[in-house]
């Protein structure tokens, strides 16, 4: 609550500053809600403020490293959060006052007694950016990525390709929608566009998401396009049986429900297992629910089809989750290598003769993707590759290689008249052999 002393505009400022600081120390960002801000606009104002400065932290690093000669103070509070949220504002919010800018960056500073007595450096620092357009006026496309991320996808992808990554970042992730069924009605009332098979894109909205036409009577739920895709790739007769391995938040136990598959859903985590079962309720679906390890969890009769969308870095998801890229490392991204072979050695255990495995990773990286679909093939003498078919069945025409595996990267224009790009995603499928004789 605003102190009776408080000039205006600073609450929506202190509580971005928060916000960014909780991410900043390694929290997923979270939009603020109305528990945080009652008035809308001053909601949205600050989640502004926090999404571009996260989408902007690699500029905004490069800034700082050029005018803060010793670095970020030790111990200062919320010091390191006030002057991106203040530079945030400067540079690129450009609707805003920079007086405005400035002194509420300060006095921000000011209700923090551990950043209180850097006031004076966070106005200096403020006030040589504002004067000084050669500190901002020449950053690249690539300076918006860690050096590691950068290094890496360039090698995978192309110069040109990272220069559409740093596009869609700042762009930011429209809002994609599963049709629960085919309803052009529902399509225009909502301002939307098909983008491919069940899938539409939102234009602009000036509401949350649960007041949107149709959510409450669960006619849609919200899903990127590209975390459409491996769900439709299952290739079974309705009525097969398929297990949803990490099923959570629940949007692909839908699509496998929808298909007319008896869906077993799995997840480690109880409390995001009954949010698979408030969503799968809300659409009318039923399905059987497992809380279990999906590395440890023995079928009691094997599957048709089994979906693994496994746990990985989530490098591919940076247009919605910007500060992902910032909270991991190539370190990182090899510690979960591991544990996604587990899961594809266990999904085969659970697999029929003849049944349909598909991994799926929401990763830009090779070790995630491409590789692990090769150790399969190389691991499992009973596993054969069943390639997804290079056109009219991903609905991504020319993203399947020679394999027969998808790889989508947010610097591809999705397919449908709005345009836009698509999360970062890999798919791959294989198909158990049957023992002869």
């Amino acid at each position: 609550m605003a102190a009776k002393s408080d000039p205006a505009g600073l609450q929506p400022r202190l509580q971005a500053i928060s916000k960014l600081q909780a991410v900043l120390k390694g929290d997923a960002f979270t939009p603020l809600g109305a528990g945080d801000l009652a008035d809308a606009r001053d909601r949205a104002f600050a989640n502004r403020l926090v999404t571009t400065a996260l989408r902007r932290q690699g500029h905004l690093n490069h800034i700082l490293k050029a005018v803060l000669e010793r670095g970020m103070p030790p111990r200062s509070g919320s010091f390191e959060a006030i002057l991106r949220i203040g530079l945030t504002e400067l540079l690129f919010v450009p609707d805003q006052a920079d007086h405005s800018a400035l002194f509420l960056a300060v006095e921000a500073a000011k209700r923090d007694r551990r950043a209180a007595h850097l006031a004076k450096l966070l106005n200096g620092v403020l006030r040589r950016v504002q004067r000084e357009p050669g500190l901002y006026e020449n950053l690249t496309p690539a300076q918006l990525f860690p050096d590691w991320a950068v290094t890496r996808w360039t090698k995978t992808y192309g110069e040109e390709a990272v220069n559409g990554f740093a596009e869609a970042l700042l762009a930011g992730a429209p809002l994609d929608l599963t049709l629960r069924d085919e309803d052009p009605a529902l399509i225009t009332e909502l301002n939307g566009q098909a983008v491919t098979a069940d899938t539409i894109r939102i234009g602009t909205r000036d509401k949350p998401v649960a007041e949107l036409p149709g959510f409450a009577d669960g006619r849609w739920w919200v899903q990127d396009a590209s975390s459409a895709v491996p769900a439709r790739l299952m290739a079974l007769d309705a009525g097969a049986r398929v297990l949803d391995m990490c099923a959570a938040p629940g949007g692909k136990t839908a699509q496998l429900i929808k298909a007319g598959y008896q869906v077993t859903a799995l997840d480690r985590d109880a409390t995001r297992l009954e949010r698979v079962a408030e969503n799968l309720s809300r659409l009318g679906y039923g399905g059987e629910l497992a809380v279990s390890d999906a590395t440890a969890y023995v079928a009691a009769e094997k599957f048709d089809g089994v979906l693994v969308d496994a746990p990985c870095a989530a490098t591919g998801t940076f247009r919605r989750h910007p500060e992902v890229m910032w909270q991991r490392s190539t370190r990182d991204i090899a510690s979960r290598t591991g544990l996604q072979q587990q899961l594809l050695t266990n999904a085969v255990h659970c697999l029929k003769e003849g049944g349909v495995l598909i991994y799926a990773t929401c990763s830009l990286e090779r070790e995630e993707g491409e590789d692990q679909a090769q150790w399969l093939l190389n691991s499992m003498s009973d596993m054969e590759n069943f390639p997804i078919r290079a056109e009219g069945e991903s609905g991504f025409d020319g993203a399947v290689d020679g394999n027969g595996w998808l790889r989508l990267h947010p610097g591809m224009v999705a397919p449908g008249a709005m345009g836009g790009t698509t999360d970062g995603f890999f798919v791959a499928r294989f198909r158990r052999r049957r023992v002869q004789g």
